[in-house]
């Protein structure tokens, strides 16, 4: 999620403050600002209310203690008090904003694992896309949330971390095009808070653990940053391999090159 103008400052300021949380529980804190979200998603006009530039920032302090006192801890409270202080561009920032915030509490939350959950993530993606019934169940409009969950909760329970099965049912939500599409944001988020890029790469046959090794530190090196590789085998590439980073593609696929000089020839 790229947020612009006042919206990428607000969301800055709140996330120095979240990192700045020293000894708070992190994955209560998520459980917090992932409802507040929820909450304010749910309900158009207090959101409205808690974004206009017009109403005193004290006014809309006291509204948010009223609505969510009780409900959540004092620091996710006092989190939210502060987000709906600052401007934002869009109203729709606001909920984003604080569902994000949470997102990297609970990632925080993994400590030392943080890197087997960013590979979690990505496996759990790859389940979705090569399971066609469970996408279609897990994209089902007609089955509730809970529904989803149970499911969802069926399949990784036991084999995850609590936070990987956390924020798999919180792709669910839909505040994101689907489960997948959530899923890849929270992946770059994972690898954003250990200061990494992520890169899919795209193989015909497995990597072994040598020339995995060495294609991360070559990337490393080349992106001047840690690398977390998410390696898929695709058969239909043939040979090679294809590799995006950002907006980045390096393409040495063998159907890549095949595709190529069908197009010379035809040309």
């Amino acid at each position: 999620m790229v947020l612009r103008g006042a919206s990428a400052e607000a969301q800055a300021g709140l996330r120095e403050k979240l990192d700045a949380a020293a000894g708070a529980d992190l994955s209560a804190l998520g459980e917090d600002l992932i409802g507040a979200a929820s909450v304010l998603r749910a309900e158009p006009g207090l959101r409205r209310l808690v974004t206009d530039q017009a109403v005193d920032a004290s006014a809309k302090g006291g509204l948010v203690r009223q609505v969510f006192d009780g409900k959540i801890s004092a620091g996710g409270l006092d989190l939210v008090v502060d987000a709906v202080g600052r401007r934002w561009t869009t109203t729709r920032d606001l909920a984003d904003t604080l569902e994000t915030l949470g997102v990297v509490a609970v990632v925080k939350s993994a400590g030392a694992d943080s890197a087997r959950l960013a590979d979690e993530l990505f496996a759990v993606t790859q389940l979705v896309n090569a399971e066609s019934e469970l996408r279609g169940a897990l994209s089902d409009p007609t089955r509730s949330v809970g529904d989803k969950a149970a499911l969802l909760g069926s399949l990784l329970e036991g084999k995850t971390l609590a936070a990987t099965q956390r924020l798999a049912v919180l792709a669910l939500n839909g505040s994101h095009r689907t489960v997948v599409v959530a899923l890849d944001e929270y992946q770059k988020i994972a690898a954003a808070v250990k200061d990494e890029s992520v890169a899919k790469v795209r193989v015909a046959r497995d990597l072994t653990a040598s020339d995995r090794d060495r294609l991360q530190k070559a990337l490393t090196a080349q992106y001047g940053r840690p690398v977390h590789l998410n390696v898929s085998v695709e058969p239909d590439l043939v040979g090679g391999m294809r590799v995006e980073i950002g907006d980045d593609v390096i393409d040495g696929s063998v159907s890549s090159r095949l595709d190529d000089a069908r197009r010379r020839l035809a040309g």
